[in-house]
């Protein structure tokens, strides 16, 4: 290797007309060192690594990445390059990338770094820290809300996706992300959702304050224009939109939440943390030894209004379909309380039809209705000038009840259930 003033000295030698076996022996330096140095080969002050680049294996798949989306994290750039050959460690990947200059500049993101920050100490099992995550355009077709609740001492993160931002389907996606964390804490965080925060004032909404009772918690809210109280929730949604939602290849909603439990539970539990000693641990570890309040036997019972149905009678609930009288199609709204197993479908006469409810995916369709060509021609002729009576039990078919592990058989009404076949 030639030091900077070697290479000028050989360069101003070689202007001069010395031969390169002249220049060779005045510096003391091999003369195939010398002429890549004289042909630009080379550049001084740099040695030669006697190893093969481990990334040239898998660079041309990262400039491909960082062309697809230039801010991508380098934690899930890792994890797609470890199988595809890279050996070496997250470190040494992270160097190799900023040394050959893979990721494309970005002056929006230049922007907020060095910010001043603070750590706070949170106790285990003190709070939890919950926050929406919002994101448009997603694979199906629709915006995908996705509450995530973190647990500040450890850092273990579970998330929910719902169908709206109303407060029924968040005290839904709460009790479910409890039920993944495996209880609650005595204090939940959040910023000033309308939802849960009267707008102006740090009290509770009159609505929800029953909610926080039900599961025996204290409501915080972040002080005014103060979104880094809750940091270790913000951490968790930069963590879950670099790591898992630009690289999931999901679908529907369903394969979707399939596929976010599975990396909060591998990835996300998988990071190393320091415990209280100094020692090295992760997440999983720290958010088992956790005192965690345990959860009511069943969700706070919050009525959730869902869809309506469609011009050939059914309604879409939670990934099945379900049927209502023929010729009554209309605006209707698909009520279903927490913890119940029914739905009730209330037409504009305001009789109510409960139908059993079947958890999601099932793919089949569940109907009170005989057979689907009986129910067309029924839909054809018109209405009739009867209004329903009773109460009709709708049950799930057998083949969905197989799907989602429920156990058919009859309802507890007085008129006997009758499946039909899946749409």
């Amino acid at each position: 290797m030639l030091t900077q003033g070697e290479d000028v000295e050989a360069h101003a030698l070689r202007e001069r007309g010395w031969s390169i076996s002249a220049i060779a022996r005045h510096i003391d330096h091999d003369r195939k060192t010398v002429r890549s140095y004289l042909n630009g080969e080379r550049q001084p002050g740099k040695r030669r690594s006697s190893v093969s680049d481990p990334l040239a294996v898998v660079e041309h798949y990262v400039r491909l990445r960082f062309t697809d989306d230039c801010h991508v994290w380098a934690t899930a750039l890792y994890d797609e390059v470890v199988p595809l050959g890279y050996t070496q460690s997250y470190p040494s990947f992270v160097r190799q990338i900023r040394k050959r200059g893979l990721r494309p500049h970005c002056e929006a993101c230049r922007g907020v770094k060095g910010r001043d920050t603070i750590e706070i100490d949170h106790p285990a099992g003190e709070e939890i820290q919950w926050d929406w995550l919002e994101r448009r355009n997603a694979p199906w077709g629709a915006t995908a809300y996705i509450l995530l609740g973190t647990l500040p001492h450890s850092g273990r993160i579970r998330g929910v996706l719902a169908e709206k931002l109303d407060q029924a389907h968040l005290v839904e996606a709460m009790d479910e992300v409890m039920r993944r964390l495996s209880g609650t804490t005595h204090i939940w965080r959040t910023d000033r959702l309308a939802t849960v925060i009267t707008p102006g004032t740090r009290d509770v909404q009159p609505s929800f304050a029953p909610v926080a009772k039900h599961y025996g918690a204290i409501v915080e809210p972040c002080p005014p224009r103060r979104g880094n109280r809750k940091g270790s929730v913000e951490s968790s949604v930069r963590f879950r939109s670099g790591s898992w939602w630009r690289t999931m290849t999901a679908t529907t909603p369903e394969s979707a939440q399939l596929s976010l439990d599975r990396f909060l539970a591998t990835t996300g539990d998988a990071r190393e943390r320091r415990g209280t000693d100094g020692s090295r641990t992760t997440v999983g570890a720290l958010a088992d030894a956790e005192p965690l309040i345990a959860l009511p036997w069943a969700p706070y019972p919050a009525t959730v209004v869902e869809r309506t149905v469609a011009d050939n009678a059914t309604v879409a609930f939670r990934g099945n379909t379900y049927s209502v009288p023929p010729g009554l199609a209309a605006r209707f709204e698909v009520r279903h309380r927490l913890s119940t197993p029914t739905l009730e479908i209330p037409p504009p006469p305001g009789v109510l039809s409960p139908s059993t409810w079947s958890p999601a995916p099932a793919p089949a369709s569940s109907s009170a209705v005989p057979s689907t060509a009986r129910h067309s021609r029924q839909q054809c002729s018109p209405p009739s000038p009867r209004r329903p009576t009773g109460r009709l039990e709708r049950s799930p078919s057998p083949r969905r009840h197989a799907c989602s592990g429920l156990k058919v058989g009859r309802s507890s009404s007085t008129s006997p259930v009758t499946p039909s076949s899946p749409r």
